[in-house]
């Protein structure tokens, strides 16, 4: 099997899991529990992608400035900042450990 054979399973696989919602009755969706599930998920996805991307090189943690910037952002939204105040201070943190540091 190929690398073009896996990614033509892939392919077919993630088309069919996509279309199966279709399937999902609108009712079932609606309920609350479903409905609280799908909003914790994406919150969980996104936290796990931003961790990977932030700790991660190759198969290897990596801990540098972006960690201090990572939770300096994470404490200026929980005071409810501005975004783009959040997205300057954060930078200007991680710049400033990597000059000094």
């Amino acid at each position: 099997m190929t690398t073009w054979h896996i990614i033509l399973i892939a392919s077919a696989a993630t088309l069919a899991l996509k279309l199966s919602g279709y399937l999902v009755p609108a009712g079932f969706l609606e309920r609350e529990r479903p409905a609280r599930i799908a909003d914790l998920l994406t919150v969980a996805l996104l936290a796990a992608l931003i961790s990977v991307q932030t700790f991660a090189s190759g198969q290897a943690l990596e801990i540098d400035a972006r960690l201090p910037a990572v939770i300096v952002a994470a404490a200026l939204f929980a005071l409810r900042v501005p975004f783009v105040i959040v997205v300057f201070v954060a930078a200007a943190v991680a710049a400033a450990i990597r000059a000094f540091g």
